[in-house]
């Protein structure tokens, strides 16, 4: 069976006689094969002309200074974009340690922040909101540690421990023990356990000399049985500088330190504030 056939019929302007040409249905795929491969070959000679023509050299001169500029700017916003990334990561673990929530718009990858300046300064103003409120928080912390006593006072042995009931040496009677004694030689140094300011200095009846320092956070500390005081009510104190003498004034069995710590209006046991290692044996 024969193949179907085209006849193109072509008509010339004027008398010219009109000519017809047959064309096998083969034949006409074979000229559309041939037509659309040299298309597909153009566009692809077109596209890389038209990116040579981009990078070239005159091209580069013909776009604006702000083109310019703009262009230049695009890696450089992607190494921020970078380098935000990375510090977000590292406000997460400060947070953590801190003892802040982390934020709901923190970010693990530099994908997740798009590529505009717009975002870009956005993410570092947070950035450093969040910062200032780490520094605050660890300020803060910083400030209630050193100002909370953790150190004894003087160097001795323990010779009688904080206790509800205790039989008193010289009274001969049971009664609480608000503190602690810390037997040490008659005048050695008396130390500040934290930061504070002195608020008062003293004579108390079966206390002798006394020096009590307001540690604020409702913290204060009182030192007893003092030989001596070297510093005045109102100054500032910190941890580990001297502010009195060991002595035997008030009721007294032999030099030593009577030494409490109230919280809020109440005694504590002061070992439970004195760091491991720092305490007497």
């Amino acid at each position: 069976m024969r193949g179907r056939s085209w006849t193109v019929v072509v008509v010339p302007h004027g008398s010219d006689a009109s000519r017809t040409f047959d064309i096998t249905d083969r034949a006409l795929r074979r000229l559309l094969w041939t037509l659309g491969s040299g298309l597909a070959i153009l566009v692809v000679a077109v596209a890389i002309g038209v990116l040579k023509l981009r990078a070239s050299p005159a091209v580069s001169a013909l776009m604006t200074p702000a083109d310019r500029q703009l262009a230049e700017l695009r890696p450089r916003m992607a190494e921020l974009r970078d380098t935000i990334a990375a510090i977000d990561k590292r406000n997460e673990q400060i947070r953590l340690l801190a003892g802040l929530p982390t934020p709901d718009s923190a970010v693990t990858t530099a994908a997740q922040i798009p590529l505009d300046v717009d975002t870009l300064i956005e993410r570092a103003n947070s950035l450093s909101a969040s910062f200032e409120a780490v520094s605050m928080t660890l300020s803060k912390n910083s400030e209630r540690l050193s100002a909370t006593p953790s150190i004894m006072p003087t160097a001795g042995w323990l010779s009688s421990e904080f206790s509800k009931a205790r039989f008193h040496p010289i009274l001969h009677k049971t009664r609480p023990h608000e503190g602690i004694d810390v037997a040490a030689p008659y005048g050695a140094p008396v130390v500040a356990p934290a930061a504070g300011r002195v608020a008062r200095i003293s004579r108390q009846t079966g206390y002798g000399l006394v020096l009590e320092v307001d540690h604020g956070n409702g913290i204060e500390t009182k030192y007893a049985h003092l030989s001596r005081v070297v510093v005045r009510e109102g100054q500032r104190v910190v941890r580990g500088q001297p502010i009195a003498a060991v002595g035997n004034s008030g009721l007294s069995t032999g030099p030593h330190l009577h030494y409490e710590v109230h919280v809020n209006g109440k005694v504590v046991d002061p070992l439970t504030f004195v760091l491991p290692g720092a305490i007497p044996d």
